[in-house]
């Protein structure tokens, strides 16, 4: 990678950076939420998170997206990059059968789901997208849904990691490339 690509690259973040939202005691007390609403409705903050994860995730069969932030992200990438999007939902909104994988977030618990049926993930190369890891529930029950459908999860791409929760830990040994680390 030349200097102009890191230049680029540590650009891209102080963009993104600068144009996140934080907001104290949301969803719960003592949390800071990251809100990436403003990077997103922001040309240039939006092209700067669709380019840094492209670049990373070229050669991917399917770009996977977290509902609902890792939609907007997925779909960008996989547009991009010419390849297919697959849309991981949160628990109830998938109509059965369905595969389910539930998880421990910071602040309480959840599901993820995809469908039983229809779509062939048996060795396919896939990665997955977020908008932000924290503790790293999400990304690791993504993993491990994925990894049941049959795909091959080459790794996880994010937005913005939160190194001081320690995510990284608990999704470990999945690489996960992160744009920001705040």
């Amino acid at each position: 990678m030349g200097a102009g690509a890191v230049n680029e690259r540590e650009s891209a973040a102080e963009l993104i950076a600068s144009l996140t939202r934080k907001v104290a005691d949301f969803p719960a007390p003592g949390i800071q939420f990251k809100d990436l609403t403003p990077v997103f409705a922001d040309p240039r903050g939006f092209a700067a998170v669709t380019d840094a994860i492209a670049d990373v995730a070229s050669g991917a069969d399917l770009i996977a997206g977290i509902d609902a932030r890792g939609f907007l992200i997925g779909g960008a990438v996989a547009a991009r990059l010419n390849t297919g999007v697959l849309a991981i939902r949160k628990g109830g909104k998938l109509p059965p059968p369905v595969l389910t994988e539930h998880y421990e977030l910071e602040y309480g618990t959840a599901s993820l789901e995809l469908p039983a049926d229809g779509i062939d993930l048996t060795g396919r190369s896939v990665v997955i997208v977020d908008d932000v890891l924290a503790t790293g529930g999400t990304v690791a029950a993504a993993h491990r849904l994925l990894e049941q459908a049959g795909a091959q999860v080459a790794f996880a791409a994010v937005v913005i990691e939160l190194a001081g929760l320690a995510g990284r830990d608990l999704v470990a040994p999945l690489p996960v490339h992160s744009v920001v680390v705040l």
